[in-house]
């Protein structure tokens, strides 16, 4: 077996005893990458398609080519990327042939992440509607996001400065809004997620 000269070396070095320790060698365990495991069935029907009608009136204006940047921004690429949902949407809609699928994708996790910031920072009052979805959109976003909570509101909604009239009003509850709405599927269509995976495939 042919050896390098400092391959010969180092046996020299473990044959004499020069080099070794009494100390164990340190083994150093690498932290497990963080899972986000939950179906956000808790946000409410209303408001989530509400998001969804305004993302997609948004994107009607300014083209959808914009929306799979928008979202693989560092501050919610590791968010998607911890969702098994998300991170398999966003793999079939980044590589769908038909344009309305990979639109499709993309919108639903958009309309999740903006439900949930709408809730947490309670955009047009809807958390004081929803106190529950409140507590697991907050509970949600300060665990698994680092900076900016409202990073798609700020896009959709422009300057955070000053918010359009009109969007707020695209967003507002409706009249008569109850917190039994809340325990639905996020997909207007009523789609689940795991189906949108299995019609990318």
């Amino acid at each position: 077996m042919l050896r390098t000269a400092s391959a010969v070396e180092d046996v020299a070095k473990v044959a004499s005893g020069d080099n070794v320790t009494d100390a164990p060698a340190k083994i150093v365990a690498k932290p497990a990458p963080r899972t986000l495991d939950t179906d956000f069935t808790f946000v409410p029907k209303p408001l989530a398609e509400k998001c969804r009608r305004l993302i997609e009136t948004y994107h009607a204006m300014h083209g959808y080519a914009c929306l799979p940047d928008m979202l693989w921004q560092p501050e919610l690429r590791d968010f998607i990327e911890m969702h098994k949902d998300f991170r398999q949407i966003f793999k079939r809609a980044s590589t769908a042939r038909s344009a309305k699928r990979a639109n499709e994708g993309f919108v639903l996790i958009a309309t999740t992440i903006l439900s949930l910031e709408v809730l947490a920072s309670d955009f047009a009052s809807w958390s004081s509607r929803y106190p529950a979805a409140k507590r697991r959109a907050d509970a949600i976003l300060q665990e698994y996001t680092l900076n900016s909570r409202t990073w798609l509101m700020d896009r959709y909604l422009y300057p955070r400065s000053y918010i359009n009239p009109a969007f707020i009003n695209a967003l507002a509850p409706p009249a008569g809004a109850h917190a039994r709405d809340v325990m639905v599927d996020v997909v207007s269509d009523n789609k689940s997620a795991a189906a949108l995976i299995e019609e990318s495939a």
